[in-house]
């Protein structure tokens, strides 16, 4: 199998060396200057990068994905599976994939941070190529469900489950900032692990670092989803709240 990375940031990078570490053959491509992972080949572009390729992941954010896919079209195999693994809303998803116009587009669905176990992450995955994605992946990655539906579909099942991860952890940091100012807070954060359960020392610390080392990109993904709910109909309040938090973190006021 030959796959090629668009993108070769802190998650793209972790998929390109696991996918070289597994003997696949990979190139990749990135807007900026880049040491690659071992293994792997970067190009001075996106067509040379997806030439050939049986499986194209792209990981360049959900704001470069629609011109990742727009350079990646006229270029690709017809059979070829060009995945979207990037945090994105179903319209997005949705105009990438028409931006192909060949290969099978899947919309895949990232669940955890990729950094922890790169190609075991476990992912949502629907459209047309979602069935090829899982079986070009089965051996190599972690769990992988097929939903049914098009471009869109996996994306929207993230969004909600977004809802209450990023929530969680802005009710996280509210409450630890809450701590800290009335001198509590480690007693605060005992609290809070003791009520989450075996497994929850290490997913508060997961919550609080994470939330400050990613909060631009969370930011972008919770304004989709609330943008999303806002379609469906649905209360929005603790998504805005979240906005609110991610906002203030990213512009360097929370800390």
């Amino acid at each position: 199998m030959r796959a090629a990375v668009l993108g070769l940031g802190e998650a793209g990078r972790r998929y390109a060396a696991d996918l070289a570490a597994a003997g696949v053959t990979v190139s990749g491509y990135d807007t900026r200057p880049v040491e690659p992972p071992a293994g792997v080949t970067v190009e001075a572009s996106v067509a040379a990068a997806v030439a050939g390729a049986d499986l194209v992941l792209s990981l360049t954010t959900a704001a470069g994905s629609l011109a990742a896919a727009e350079a990646a079209a006229g270029h690709l195999r017809p059979e070829a599976v060009y995945a979207d693994l990037n945090a994105a809303s179903p319209a997005r998803k949705q105009a990438v994939a028409a931006a192909l116009g060949a290969g099978l587009f899947a919309d895949v669905a990232v669940l955890a941070p990729v950094p922890r176990e790169g190609l075991r992450t476990p992912v949502l995955v629907s459209g047309p190529g979602a069935t090829r994605y899982a079986d070009m992946l089965a051996g190599l990655g972690g769990p992988i469900e097929v939903v049914a539906g098009g471009p869109g579909a996996a994306a929207s099942r993230k969004l909600l489950r977004s809802v209450f991860m990023k929530c969680l952890a802005t009710t996280v940091l509210e409450a630890l900032a809450a701590g800290r100012a009335a001198g509590c807070e480690d007693w605060v954060r005992a609290q809070i692990v003791a009520e989450l359960g075996q497994a929850s020392p290490a997913l508060v610390d997961r919550l609080v670092n994470g939330t400050y080392q990613h909060a631009q990109r969370r930011l972008h993904e919770m304004e989709d989803t609330k943008s999303y709910l806002e379609e469906l109909g649905s209360p929005a309040e603790m998504t805005a709240a979240s906005i609110a938090w991610l906002t203030a973190i990213s512009a360097g006021q929370r800390r």
